[in-house]
């Protein structure tokens, strides 16, 4: 009786795991990565509990993920959204802020533990954000590159202690955009030196 508790249980939150990456608009093979369900298992839980339910609206995404490191870094706005993200995925604890040597053995792999984590920093990300431009799909291709360390990797900017995604291979101590943006500005209201006259 316990063994079939427990793997009710287990079942369950596989299913409520699927159904929260359903909403955010996973694509199959990364639901099934996730959960370990099948295929068929997830196509029935979107056709029973979203379409019949009247959640048709909920886009279905076929393809392959996205897998552009550069995405994150392209643009001021990415930039802070990406170091957002990051942020709060480590304040759960999804990624490690001092992990700053890579060892691929010991990289964490996907569960419905993690996956309800990464659920919960997606959706306080989408919270914090005023129109994201971060998917689904974007967020769990930034953990995984941020838990490899191979093209980005989480750093503090060197004044202010920010929270940054960088590229992996950058030279230069890390600054934030807002950092870098005071140094450059002129500070207002300086007084004006007049010459001297003899």
């Amino acid at each position: 009786m316990r063994i079939s508790d427990d793997r009710y249980s287990r079942d369950r939150l596989r299913l409520d795991l699927a159904l929260r990456f359903i909403h955010h608009e996973a694509r199959t093979h990364t639901i099934r990565a996730w959960t370990g369900l099948t295929d068929d298992r997830i196509r029935k839980l979107y056709r029973t509990y979203l379409y019949e339910a009247g959640g048709g609206s909920v886009a279905r995404h076929r393809g392959k993920s996205p897998r552009q490191a550069a995405f994150f870094t392209r643009t001021l706005r990415m930039r802070r959204e990406a170091a957002v993200f990051a942020s709060v995925s480590s304040l759960i604890g999804l990624i490690s802020l001092h992990a700053l040597t890579v060892d691929r053995s010991a990289q964490p792999r996907p569960t419905v533990a993690r996956g309800a984590l990464l659920c919960e920093a997606f959706e306080t990300y989408r919270s914090l954000v005023g129109e994201p431009q971060i998917s689904f799909e974007h967020a769990v291709f930034l953990l995984g590159a941020l838990d490899a360390g191979e093209e980005l990797r989480m750093a503090m900017c060197r004044d202010c202690s920010g929270v940054l995604v960088t590229d992996r291979l950058t030279l230069r101590s890390p600054m934030c955009n807002d950092c870098a943006s005071s140094r450059t500005r002129r500070p207002e209201n300086l007084p004006v030196c007049e010459p001297v006259s003899d």
